[in-house]
């Protein structure tokens, strides 16, 4: 689909609103009017792609109201991306039209308006705590398909480590060996295997946490060079 075929249903949906529409008007795809209002101004482009949010961020200089329009017939690209699309247009205070080919229907999915931001507090505290208590930098940036090394990670590795060496023990002793505070509830949850409770109140390492050791190595030497805190026996 060409953008010379959007237009035809973009200015019969704006002239349906009261506006006078041209196209091509200076660096604008289309430009409306209705009385006295503040001017509206439409981009397209046949599919939602940064050069469209470029164009549409330049035309924010110009006028205030600013839609990005494309054509959507149940793509599959934009359902996976919806809310993605849908976030930065309003973040950037644009407005976002989605033109149905096969109808001419056009769906006004946001209007622009200035973006007030909600910040997620709850969320970014636990970015904060999880920052504060992981040791080093031991991941790679960039790199997705790998195993996460967090501070909750990097816990249940010290506590495998101290089993491995020293043998079952109970949650208690293990805290204030290691200075994993919450050692008590990573041998109960295991979560990652590598623990099993063997009597009341002592807990032995599994094979899978033998492997586990093995595996992150490199990590666990970088844990025991840096000193932890001692816990109290009411830890």
């Amino acid at each position: 689909m060409r953008e010379t075929e959007l237009y035809p249903a973009l200015k019969a949906y704006l002239q349906a609103q009261g506006y006078a529409v041209k196209a091509e008007v200076g660096a604008c795809d289309i430009l409306a009017r209705r009385g006295d209002e503040p001017p509206v101004v439409v981009e397209m482009k046949t599919s939602f792609s940064l050069a469209l949010v470029l164009q549409g961020v330049q035309r924010q200089s110009l006028f205030a109201d600013v839609y990005l329009a494309v054509p959507v017939s149940g793509a599959k690209g934009w359902r996976l991306r919806y809310r993605d699309i849908l976030a930065l247009c309003r973040r950037l205070g644009l407005g976002l039209l989605a033109v149905d080919p096969a109808t001419g229907a056009v769906t006004a999915h946001l209007d622009p308006a200035a973006y007030q931001p909600r910040l997620r507090t709850q969320r970014a505290g636990r970015l904060l705590r999880e920052f504060d208590r992981r040791v080093g930098d031991p991941n790679e940036g960039g790199a997705a398909a790998v195993k996460r090394m967090t501070a909750y990670r990097q816990d249940a590795l010290r506590c495998a480590a101290h089993l491995a060496e020293s043998g079952p023990g109970a949650p208690a002793a293990l805290a204030r060996a290691t200075g994993v505070a919450k050692a008590a509830a990573i041998l109960r949850a295991d979560h990652y295997g590598w623990f099993e409770r063997i009597a009341r109140g002592s807990y032995a390492l599994t094979p899978k946490g033998q492997a586990a050791l093995a595996e992150h190595a490199p990590a666990l030497a970088e844990l025991k060079a840096v000193a932890q805190p001692q816990v109290s026996d009411d830890a």
